[in-house]
């Protein structure tokens, strides 16, 4: 196999190993074996082309144009002429199928399902990278910058996947690919200079094969290949070392945990919102939970993960903090005085197969838990977090909690909170925009304390400020977002929790959002169940001698407090002191969150919310991955285009420098172009080239404008008497050295320069316009031929002309 073959199967296989990042993220994978087939045969194409040969840009032109028709083929035969060639149709049907497939991720958590859309943007963007591979490394023979495109591919998986256990695999993969395209591209390199020796003596009768070492001596390629598996290693191991990466990439839990000591660690500041609208749409609303208790009513028993506390002006997240040993029973809750009435109930709870991750989802406030497995308490969000990779997969788990029942009077005679608490949870950002706060204090007027303002919000947002509830709204982030959502009015629960929450602290009340489920579907057997749409967030108000307080502010979604709504029964234990898992084999008579939802609107996911699948699920409330893509494109073309120059430059010099041959012509032409060089090379240094010089003369304006030393000086000077003697000599000889004469020349060049010239002439080299005048007069030659040929077409006519005149007389 040749070095050029060699390179290309490379390519392909790097390609594609960065590529298989990208199959977690839907399901079934089958999309990567047609991925497979079509980048073979775009490689295939690369390699008869360059093998006639085309010239390299036709080359990549021909890739191209294959590529299109073959996802003409496989995504718009119906629309295509033949059923091969594009049409306007061809290309109206890609973009249809690329919105519904941006439509699509944004819509369906990971994995998502494979339709036709997500399809072609994962075929087709494995195709586009593979050409862009293919082009760099084998076409052009610059292998280094083709780890830019393989880069993007792998950096769009592993954004949209998030963490799991296998992201050191496909990390692995990828860098694996990138370095065996690097090694290819070396050894071709190398087998250009011949042999290769290691440098010791061989064993009788052995024989070299130019890239072997014997004896202990490393051959180049061999010891290439130990630097990068050493530096994969590296790359491995070393963020595990570095608590601040939070386990690095063999780290496969995927969310927060303690440091496994008894008794102390921090849990990170995750965002368990990630998927809230990935789920949103789920065209299966899976159970996650179910559960039997004893309480009389299950509106209020809203099922709690974490709390977000902290909002930075990008997003709601959970502040870092400590995190113990789980206690029984758990502390009191903060702030709850004993003359609030409260009663206590039991619920046991069990997770699903397929519900992994690291928060567990209970009553608030709990009381108790019991529950096996590694688990720790948080005890400012009274949460419990899986230590370890422990996860919600499969739990079994009983929690008890207290039904706390406050009411209008005491929350409206609520004394100041600690200032030390008020001052954490009334924080907002410098950038939240002045609207937000003009808004809170507008709803809010003629309220007489803190109590009656939280009600005027939840009744702004839930009822009187004609906002409704759409589930396709994005989540977006930032504090533009809030203020885009209070425009139009219309959003999901992330965006009235998140709004009401912000508002709630402008006015100097502490505020949390909380994420969830809403209470779930009665059974038949008296037991509840929750789906991934009864997911859910709220905000959460603190009320001293209360303390955290649950509102709804969002509409057709769960259930108001009674502490809210006026004459509304109560909901407590029906029996405290001998709790059951459950009192009745009915079904609950009050109607839960998914009740409520008609089914026509329940079948289309309108009314359903998202479960925060934290070791799932990916970026909802980012950016859909066709933006990602796109954007990734951009930034690559913000970073290839400057480096064109450079890329054109290095490839030309390379072409001048690297021409064999022994005859005169041979000879003529290789100094030549060794003389070429160094005039761009002194252009390239603002020494423009003066084609009326002599190359003596030449030569003599380079040393003394480029100031060359005595080295240098003699290198200009040789070179100018080779050109010399194939110029007038009557049999052109070869002379030796002209490339390391034309190398000692631009280090004179370089050297009595700053760094700033020397960069100037690195990615700016002003040679580079013999590309315009190559292209000018291109199209100067081919507008002369296009005015011949319509001269010849018009002569050639109007002789004919009088003859059939006659004929017709």
């Amino acid at each position: 196999m040749s070095g050029r073959a060699r390179l290309a199967v490379c390519a392909t296989a790097a390609t594609l190993m960065a590529s298989s990042a990208l199959m977690p993220l839907v399901e079934p994978a089958t999309w990567f074996l047609q991925a497979v087939i079509l980048l073979m045969l775009q490689s295939g194409v690369g390699a008869l082309a360059r093998r006639v040969p085309l010239a390299r840009p036709l080359t990549v032109a021909v890739q191209a144009l294959v590529t299109l028709l073959l996802l003409t083929l496989v995504f718009a035969r119906e629309q295509a002429l033949g059923g091969i060639v594009p049409g306007p149709e061809v290309f109206q049907r890609f973009g249809v199928l690329l919105e519904a497939g941006g439509a699509d991720v944004s819509r369906y958590m990971i994995p998502a399902p494979l339709s036709d859309g997500i399809r072609l943007m994962l075929v087709g963007g494995v195709l586009l990278v593979g050409l862009a591979v293919d082009a760099l490394a084998v076409t052009f023979r610059t292998a280094a910058p083709a780890g830019l495109p393989l880069l993007a591919l792998y950096s769009v998986a592993a954004g949209l996947s998030g963490s799991g256990a296998a992201d050191w695999l496909w990390f692995l993969l990828a860098a694996a690919g990138y370095l065996l395209l690097l090694l290819a591209e070396g050894r071709d390199r190398l087998s250009q200079w011949g042999r290769v020796f290691g440098g010791a003596a061989r064993a009788p009768g052995k024989v070299s094969a130019g890239l072997e070492s014997s004896s202990g001596a490393l051959a180049p390629v061999r010891t290439g290949r130990r630097i990068g598996a050493l530096a994969l290693g590296i790359a491995l191991v070393v963020p595990l070392a570095l608590p601040a990466l939070d386990g690095g990439l063999l780290d496969g839990n995927g969310g927060p945990g303690g440091d496994g000591s008894g008794g102390g660690g921090t849990i990170s500041a995750v965002n368990p919102l990630v998927a809230l609208q990935d789920s949103l749409n789920q065209p299966e609303d899976r159970e996650v939970l179910s559960y039997r208790t004893n309480a009389e009513t299950t509106d209020d028993l809203y099922l709690r993960i974490v709390s977000l506390d902290q909002f930075d002006g990008t997003t709601w997240k959970t502040t870092v903090r400590r995190i113990e040993d789980v206690r029984t029973p758990l502390p009191d809750p903060r702030g709850l005085s004993p003359d609030v009435r409260r009663a206590e109930i039991q619920t046991n709870l069990t997770a699903a197969q397929n519900y992994v991750q690291n928060w567990l989802p209970m009553p608030f406030p709990a009381s108790q838990v019991k529950i096996d497995g590694r688990w720790r308490y948080e005890p400012v969000g009274r949460s419990l977090v899986g230590d370890r990779g422990q996860t919600t997969r499969g739990a079994r788990y009983q929690v008890k909690s207290l039904v706390v029942a406050p009411t209008a009077q005491q929350l409206a005679a609520a004394p100041a909170p600690p200032d030390g608490l008020r001052r954490e949870f009334t924080k907002v950002p410098d950038s939240l925009p002045r609207m937000v706060e003009d808004t809170a204090r507008q709803v809010t007027k003629g309220a007489a304390n803190p109590y009656e303002q939280a009600v005027k919000l939840q009744d702004y947002f839930a009822s009187d400020g004609g906002f409704s509830y759409n589930t396709q709204v994005r989540a977006g982030s930032g504090p533009s977002a809030i203020e885009r959502f209070l425009k139009q009015k219309e959003g999901f629960c992330v965006h009235f929790s998140f709004a009401m929450a912000s508002m709630a602290r402008t006015l100097g009340i502490p505020a949390r959002v909380a994420v969830g489920f809403t209470p779930g579907t009665a059974q038949s057997d008296g037991s509840m169940s929750v789906g991934l749409r009864d997911a859910h967030a709220w905000p959460e108000l603190y009320f001293e001698g209360v303390g955290w307080t649950r509102f709804e502010p969002t509409p057709r979604r769960g259930t108001v407090p009674e502490y809210a709504r006026p004459d509304t029964p109560s909901g407590g234990a029906s029996d405290p002191d001998t709790p059951e898992p459950a009192t009745s084999s009915e079904p609950s008579a009050a109607p839960s969150a998914s009740d409520t939802c008609p089914p026509d609107l329940r079948k289309q996911g309108g009314c359903e919310s998202a479960a925060p699948q934290i070791a799932a699920g990916s970026g909802g409330a980012g950016p859909p991955v066709g933006t990602i893509v796109g954007l990734t494109l951009a930034a690559l073309l913000l970073i290839v285009v400057p480096l064109l120059p450079l890329l054109w430059r290095t490839r030309v010099r390379a072409a001048r420098l690297g021409a064999r041959g022994r005859t005169e012509a041979d000879a003529a032409a290789r100094t030549l172009a060794a003389w070429l060089e160094v005039t761009d090379t002194a252009w390239d240094h603002g020494i423009a080239p003066d084609e009326s010089q002599t190359p003596r003369k030449a030569a003599e304006r380079i040393v003394r404008v480029g100031q060359l030393a005595a080295g240098p000086a003699a290198a200009v000077h040789r070179l100018a008497a080779a050109v010399e003697q194939v110029l007038y000599a009557p049999r052109p000889q070869l002379a030796t050295g002209l490339a390391e004469d034309v190398q000692r020349v631009r280090e004179g060049l370089n050297a009595p320069v700053g760094r700033a010239t020397r960069l100037r002439v690195l990615l700016a080299p002003r040679s580079a316009a013999r590309v315009v005048w190559a292209v000018s007069d291109r199209w100067a030659a081919f507008n002369t031929r296009r005015r011949e040929r319509t001269a010849h077409q018009w002569a050639a006519l109007t002789r004919r002309l009088p003859r059939r005149a006659g004929q017709g007389g």
